[in-house]
Formats: C-alpha cells, sequence, structure tokens
C-alpha cells in the first residue's frame, strides 16, 4: 500500500495523496462501499481538496479515516458533491478532529479468519491460550471465544453465545482450510495500543461506528452485538472465562516483551496482530519483526501485506490480507473477516518454525 512521502514540492505532494486517494477507490472500496469508492475517486480528482488533505501528517491522510472524521461531524452518506462541499465548509473542524482520531477498526469478523490458526494451535499445545493483541482499539477481537461462527453452509459454533446477544460471524472459505470445531480455552487477554479505546464509552462507540463503510448494514449490526459482547465480559470482571480484557497504553516494541514473559508456564503465549503492522514505519516494522521472532510465543499476522526474511513481499493479493502464523503465510482472508482462502502453497509451520 502507499503511504505517501516527506517532499516539500506541492506538486509531489498533491500527486502523492491522488495515488493514495485513487488505490483504495479501486482496490480496497470497490467490493466493500461503493459510495466511499467514488469518494475517493472524487477526491483524488480534485486539486483543492487534496491541497487540504497533503497538509495532513502523512498517518491522518488515510481516505477512511478522513471520510470517517468527516461523518462524525455530520457529512451525510450521499454523493461526492455533498462530501466535497461538507469538506470545504468544515475543514478546520475536520482537521481538528483527525489529530486526536486514529482509524482502529475495531472489526470483531476478523475472529473468523484468526479462529482455525488459534484452535490448531491450542490442539498442538494442549493448553489455554494467552492472547496478546498489538493496536486492539476496543479489544473486540480478544474475544474469539464470545462469539457464534458459521463456515460457508455448515452447523454454527459457539451457538450458545447468540443468547446472550453475541454476534454471528460468517465466513466463506477456500482451499481446505483446518476449520474449528470447537472454540478454544482462552487463558488471559492483553492488548497493547498507543490509543486503547473504552466500547463501553457512548460517544466512543459512536466513533467506532463511523468507521465502518457506509453500505456495510451488516457490518455495522456486527460491531454493535460485538460492543455488547464487549461490555457483558467486563461486567463479569475476573469471574468472566478467560478474565477481562486488559488493554495497555504504550508501544508495541517497549510492552509486547514483558508482556510475552509474564505468561505462566501451562499458557501458550500468542501474539496476534490484524491490520495493524502496516500502519508501522518499515523500521519499526523490521525491529517488530526481530523482536517477535526471539519471543517464547506463537505469532499470527493478519495484514494488507507480507515480509519474508529477505524483506520482500511476496503472496500478495489485491484487496485482501495475508494469514501468517510465525513467519509462514497460510491464506489469504477478506479485511473484514468475510472470506479465508488457505493458499495451495500453504502450510502449517511446525511448533517454533519460521521463515
Amino acid at each position: 500500500m502507499f503511504f505517501g512521502t516527506d517532499a516539500a514540492d506541492p506538486g509531489t505532494e498533491r500527486a502523492n495523496t491522488a495515488r493514495r486517494f485513487t488505490e483504495y477507490a479501486r482496490v480496497w472500496f470497490p467490493a466493500h462501499s461503493p459510495l466511499y469508492a467514488e469518494w475517493a475517486e472524487g477526491v483524488a480528482a480534485d486539486d483543492g481538496l487534496l491541497d487540504l488533505v497533503r497538509r495532513l501528517p502523512a498517518d491522518k491522510q488515510q481516505p477512511n479515516l478522513v471520510f470517517a472524521a468527516a461523518r462524525f461531524l455530520g457529512c451525510p452518506d450521499e454523493s461526492f458533491p455533498v462530501l466535497a462541499g461538507f469538506l470545504r465548509e468544515r475543514w478546520d473542524e475536520v482537521a481538528t478532529e483527525l489529530a486526536v482520531r486514529r482509524t482502529q477498526t475495531n472489526e470483531p469478523a476478523r475472529c473468523a479468519t484468526l479462529l482455525p490458526v488459534l484452535s490448531r494451535i491450542q490442539r498442538e499445545t494442549g493448553q489455554p491460550l494467552a492472547l496478546v493483541e498489538l493496536g486492539p482499539s476496543a479489544g473486540l477481537c480478544l474475544l474469539p471465544d464470545r462469539y457464534a461462527y458459521q463456515y460457508d453452509d455448515g452447523a454454527i459454533l459457539g451457538a450458545e453465545n447468540l443468547a446472550s446477544g453475541a454476534p454471528l460471524l460468517e465466513c466463506t472459505t477456500a482451499g481446505d482450510p483446518p476449520l474449528p470445531d470447537r472454540l478454544p480455552e482462552i487463558a488471559s487477554r492483553q492488548g497493547v495500543d498507543l490509543n486503547p479505546l473504552d466500547g463501553s464509552d457512548p460517544e466512543t462507540a459512536r466513533w467506532l461506528k463511523c468507521l465502518v463503510w457506509p453500505g456495510q448494514t451488516e457490518r455495522l449490526h456486527r460491531l454493535t452485538a460485538a460492543l455488547g459482547a464487549l461490555t457483558l465480559h467486563q461486567r463479569e470482571g475476573e469471574r468472566a472465562p478467560g478474565g477481562p480484557v486488559e488493554l495497555h497504553r504504550g508501544d508495541l516494541l517497549e510492552l509486547v516483551e514483558p508482556l510475552v514473559r509474564a505468561v505462566p508456564s501451562g499458557h501458550t503465549a500468542v501474539v496476534l496482530h490484524s491490520a495493524v503492522i502496516s500502519y508501522l514505519p518499515p523500521e519499526v516494522r523490521e525491529r517488530f519483526t526481530g523482536l517477535v521472532r526471539t519471543l517464547d510465543c506463537r505469532w499470527i499476522s493478519n495484514e494488507g501485506f507480507f515480509m519474508d526474511a529477505s524483506g520482500s513481499v511476496p503472496r500478495e493479493r489485491a484487496g485482501m490480507f495475508t494469514l501468517a502464523l510465525d513467519g509462514v503465510p497460510l491464506a489469504h482472508t477478506g479485511q473484514h473477516g468475510a472470506e479465508l482462502h488457505w493458499t495451495p502453497e500453504g502450510h502449517w509451520p511446525e511448533d517454533g518454525q519460521q521463515i
């Protein structure tokens, strides 16, 4: 994915910003939100709006973040001219909102693509899992055992959770993935985030809902149900299965090692992240990769790119993530959890094997 440049020339910056919006319009948005595709295409062709966006810090120029901030402030989900007028009239407010907001899309349905890997790890180790999620937002993906799942047209796994209002996460598959027949046992739920969110706070919940792209009604319903499941789980406190979700504010490079080392004997530490590492600068990404390989844990990554030990980017598939375990790519996944395509070359790594 394209992440801009530090070039000082306005024309170059404008072209780079246009390229980013064009990529989102043609790769990431079309299959999921036609309105966002229209908005991104419109911004890419509007020099005035590009000049506004290009002056934002690089990490605030992501199209879906800009659009979510506008919607949070009241921009209706209508045609591009409506968005363009809103941005021109209220840009100072949008920029102010962007200064304190992050994308932090908390998509619980990604658990459907992570679950086969989590369940396989537990089956192999025979131990409950101590989850350490990087960039957990409000922590919805730290509750994989509190949701219900249906792969293709199969039986519902975790159907007992539906009675308490948990979402049903539906996922289509290809390529013979190792689908689970039971939910994993979770021993603990830790997360590290620069800006952890309280999903029980109404304004925070409203922001998370604005991060759901227009037209994704089912996704919005899932998010609402997952926020309810999180609130219920947290109310149970220490009585909750696997204990409450505990989110730590800080840098993942500083906190991931002590959290993994604190996992007691008899539990398997699992470091996981989804749509997080892609946003880190390359040098930080490389430091993290080097660090996590030294830890006594299993490592699940689900990102829009995959880096092997040589630093190359193989096995990419436009508009999808790459799911990997301990550095071994296993599958392509839908960015919002609705698809799991086990790759023909994918193989299950032995415990501790990395590439």
